[in-house]
């Protein structure tokens, strides 16, 4: 028996108790029972069917689905990404990893995350449908079996080209040791 079939029988009774029983306004509510009861871990939620379809596909068989629609420049393969994102498999809808404010290299993920990378404005969420080819193959890789197909949610918060990443380590690598020279005062 699922874990929702078991708390569904766990509150139908007090359900049906309740309907036939009328309200009492004066009685006080009662106060939650604590559980006893550990939440396993990791935590590993699971995600619906219909939020593992995507409507599109491009020429090599990627998947989109466009969820917040959004105009403007794309990030192109040299670029650096930062973005919210949640992977999962296709099959059952597993989690596998999600991050926020994650950055990388457009290249430094599998071919179909940086195919649907490059379709994405800044502001704009797809859900990329990712099948075994375009994502690990043959090779298992962590919690995700081989020849998994693969279901991705990414919220494009910024991109950057490689020139103004670089600037920006430049810029943070020379201001670096003056603010060590100058501690923090309290206000």
């Amino acid at each position: 028996m699922t874990n929702f079939a078991l708390a569904l029988c766990r509150i139908a009774p007090v359900l049906v108790l309740s309907a036939a029983v009328p309200a009492i306004s004066a009685a006080p509510a009662k106060a939650p029972v604590a559980s006893a009861q550990a939440i396993p871990l990791p935590l590993n939620p699971v995600i619906a069917g219909p939020q593992r379809l995507c409507t599109a596909k491009t020429a090599s068989g990627l998947g989109t689905m466009g969820l917040k629609a959004v105009e403007g420049a794309k990030p192109a393969k040299g670029d650096y990404v930062l973005v919210n994102y949640i992977g999962y498999l296709a099959t059952n809808g597993e989690v596998f990893d999600q991050g926020m404010q994650a950055a990388f290299p457009v290249e430094g993920v599998i071919p179909g995350f940086s195919e649907g990378l490059q379709m994405m404005a800044k502001g704009s969420t797809w859900r990329f449908c990712v099948p075994s080819p375009l994502g690990y193959g043959a090779e298992a890789s962590g919690p995700i079996p081989a020849n998994s197909d693969l279901v991705f949610q990414v919220e494009l918060v910024d991109f950057k080209t490689a020139a103004e990443v670089e600037a920006m380590r430049a810029a943070a690598a020379s201001a670096q040791p003056g603010a060590e020279a100058q501690p923090a005062t309290p206000r």
